[in-house]
This record gives C-alpha cells, structure tokens and sequence, in this order.
C-alpha cells in the first residue's frame, strides 16, 4: 500500500476540504503530532481513498480496540484495496503462520493462554537481574567511547541480546543472520507495494521459518531452564503449541517484540534529553522512572497504528462504518490527545498522573503480552543510562527512521 502524496487528493465536503490522513506530508517523518492533532480535531473517524477508515481519538481508539466483536484477522475483509492487497500477500506467501497479532477467539483465545503461561509477571521479573547486566556492559563501551549513537550503542542490540538469551537460542542459529532477516520481516508491518520487497520479506519469512523450526528440533532434544523450552512445553488441559505456532510465536518476539522496545528506550531517552527539566527530575527522584516509560510509551510511541476489521456495520465516533472494512487506530495519535491528557498533552512530563492511560501496547483482548518485557528493559536501560553518565548530552541532531507504523529514531548521538 504504497501510496504518494499526489495520489491522496482531499475530497471535498460541503465546499469544505476534508484533512486526510497523510504521512507524506512535509515534516511528517519528524514531527507526526501536528497532523494528528488536525486530524483529531477536524475529521476524526474518516474513510480515506485508500480503501481503509483512519480513527484518531483517544476515546474511539480505546473503544475499539477493547470491542470483542472486531477481528484482527484479515480474512475478513470485504471486497476493496485491503481484500487485494492480502490475497495478493497469502498467495506469494507459502509460509503461513498464524500470531496472537492476527487471530480471533477461539485461536486467540488458545494461543494466548497458552503463551500467557510463560509470560507471567514473575518470569518477566525473574529477567531484571540479566537484563541489568546486559546494560551495565553496554554503559561500559558508551563510557569508553565517549561519544556513540545511543541507537547502536544500546537501544538497538539489547532487547536482541535480552530475546535470544531468554528463549535460550543455540549456537545453529546464526544470531548474524537471524538479525538480517528480522531486520527484512520488519518491514511487513508498514505500508509494502514493491514487488522486489514484498519478494525479500517472503524470502526471509521462509528462511527465518527454517531457522527457527531446527532451533525447535534442537531445544526438543535438549530442553534447558529458558523460555523457548517452556513454549514448547507450555500445556493447557493437554493441549500444546505445535511447530507452527511455535515459529510464529518466536518471529512475532524477535520481530514487534524487538522493535517496539528499540523504540521505547530511544524516543524516551530523545525525549528526556530534549527536555532538559524532566531529565532533572528523574534523575533527583528516580523512584519516578516507572511513571517516566509509561509517560515515554505515552508522548513519543514505539507503535503508532493497530487494525481492527469490521465483520458487521459499526458504529464509531459518530460514523457507521461497513461490515469487512479496515479500521486503521492511530496509536500515536490517541496518546496526544488533549481530551483525555488536557491541554499540555504535547509536553513531556514523567509525572503526569494520566500517563498509563496511553493505548500504546493496546488495550482489551489484544493487550501485548509482551508489554512487562518491554517495560522492564525500558526502566533498566533508561534509569542506568541517566544515573551513570551525569552529563550526558545531545551531541547532533536526532533523526528518524522515517516509518509509518514503527516510528523511531535511528540516530541519537550522544556524548557522556
């Protein structure tokens, strides 16, 4: 669904033209908010020419996504742009794989009580002391460096480090090459038109399913104390994930899981240094770093857009939208908007009562079972980084890696 900006002509209402949601607009890769405000506060549930319905209010985003009665699953939607773009995706696809992303109950329901049995707060928690020690030796090169991009330096290969470590991945899985192909499958969730890269992301989807279905083998034959071995063993009334499930379950980790946490720690650490006050508070009360990720998830977040998909006519914002059409929830949009975090909305502040009210991880059925991980390494990662280096500073200018969905910063440069 490539689109360019001369293809989104505004039609017109009653003389008056109609705000469209529109990433190419100039600007946009560095500072969405803008946009959405307008959208949010001129057409807020709109049927865009694209062939899917944009919602971008805090209230209406977190309506639906708590309404059971949408699907996630894309078979369900009607004739249009969408209904063309995925069958055209299953049918060059020959893997096909099948997250908690993408199923409705009863399959959701199944995968995730029997994923959730390993995703329990105190698994998760058990994670700090690992966790901590993965970024202490992370802050050591930074303090020997002097001067790094924070993204490279960090952000970017700890929650790698942290995912593999959990799962227990083997020495077969050639951790170079999982993180290329990773790096491809990425893309899948932003916009795709190209042929050549619908192509490689299919490519790598087949050699990742490879991968990790040996990585499966090997970890039957030698169960460890990991998370991987507790997929596989994970029972629900003698019920167990099959080899399938289990790829998709571990591509959906290193992929969103990985991602969205890059994400978290480099837009909140941009954030804090952009605001040189909030940057004091944390570090004079660092019992507050807790509030401080859920208002970083909030003001800059990792994920900017879900689906959901009608399968009968529903009713949002005021608008009745067609059963089998594509609800596109602005994420980011719903995070910045003043009716529900008041008019400072667009300022950062790691106290802000309202800040856990962000749908950043979704809310609902679909709640990311992965949003204690990505928490946890948030807190460490940030409340170390800022403790250890007192003067840490902005050292260039950040820059964006120009997504749609996944927006983040691909340089922080930063000097301790």
């Amino acid at each position: 669904m490539t689109v360019t900006t001369q293809e989104i002509e505004a039609p017109q209402e009653t003389g008056t033209p109609l705000e469209l949601f529109n990433p190419f607009l100039p600007g946009f890769d560095e500072n969405p908010y803008e946009h959405y405000r307008t959208l949010r506060d001129t057409h807020p549930v709109q049927e865009h020419p694209m062939g899917f319905w944009f919602v971008s209010r805090h209230a209406d985003v977190a309506t639906l996504l708590r309404d059971a009665r949408l699907s996630v699953a894309d078979s369900n939607l009607g004739a249009g742009p969408m209904r063309d773009q995925y069958e055209k995706l299953i049918a060059n696809a020959p893997v096909k794989l099948v997250t908690l992303l993408d199923s409705d109950p009863p399959d959701h329901t199944r995968l995730r009580s029997l994923v959730g049995k390993v995703f329990t707060p105190r698994s998760i928690a058990a994670l700090e002391p690992m966790v901590t020690e993965l970024v202490d030796e992370s802050l050591d090169r930074i303090a020997d460096a002097g001067s790094v991009n924070l993204i490279d330096a960090l952000a970017f290969p700890l929650p790698f480090a942290v995912i593999s470590t959990m799962l227990g991945m083997p020495d077969i899985a050639d951790p170079k090459r999982l993180l290329e192909l990773t790096e491809t499958l990425v893309i899948a969730l932003e916009p795709v038109a190209d042929p050549d890269v619908m192509t490689a992301i299919v490519d790598a989807e087949v050699e990742l399913s490879g991968m990790m279905r040996e990585v499966i083998a090997w970890k039957r034959n030698n169960p460890a104390d990991d998370l991987l071995t507790a997929l596989i063993q994970a029972d629900h009334n003698g019920d167990f994930l099959s080899n399938d499930e289990l790829v998709a379950q571990i591509l959906l980790l290193f992929i969103a899981g990985h991602h969205t946490t890059v994400n978290l720690i480099g837009n909140g650490v941009a954030a804090l240094l952009r605001h040189p006050d909030q940057l004091a508070l944390l570090r004079s009360n660092p019992d507050l770093i807790g509030n401080a990720v859920e208002e970083f998830l909030r003001y800059d977040s990792p994920t900017h857009q879900t689906r959901r998909i009608t399968v009968t006519p529903y009713q949002v914002g005021g608008r009745e939208i067609p059963a089998g059409a594509m609800m596109i929830a602005c994420l980011g949009s719903a995070n910045r908007d003043e009716r529900m975090f008041g008019p400072d909305a667009d300022v950062l502040r790691i106290d802000r009562e309202q800040a856990r009210h962000h749908v950043s991880f979704s809310v609902g059925t679909h709640h990311c079972l992965g949003s204690a991980l990505a928490r946890l390494e948030g807190r460490v990662a940030i409340n170390r980084l800022v403790s250890r280096f007192p003067k840490l500073a902005l050292s260039g200018r950040v820059r964006w890696n120009g997504r749609i969905n996944l927006r983040g910063a691909t340089d922080i440069p930063v000097s301790v």
